[in-house]
């Protein structure tokens, strides 16, 4: 990873700590995949667009009805759990 790698990464994680008002690292507790048969959906406010069949990383468990996650292009945001299957 280059050093510009490196410092676009932190200044996303910077960005969503600040936008998500989280507190400490940001560490991955899982990862989980969008249901296949769930529709497809676009992203918008803090909710993540989701994408069937994709991987995402699990940051935080919120609540009942939604999961804070990662994408693979390092995107943040809220998911519905009734969209997500373990893997």
């Amino acid at each position: 990873m280059t050093v510009k790698e490196c410092k676009k990464e932190e200044k996303a994680d910077r960005e969503f700590q600040k936008k998500f008002k989280f507190e400490g690292s940001i560490n991955v507790l899982t990862q989980m995949m969008v249901d296949p048969a769930a529709t497809e959906k676009r992203g918008g406010g803090k909710n993540l667009p989701l994408r069937r069949g994709e991987i995402l990383d699990v940051i935080q468990f919120t609540n009942q009805e939604q999961i804070l996650c990662r994408d693979s292009q390092r995107r943040y945001g809220y998911v519905p759990r009734a969209v997500m299957l373990h893997l």
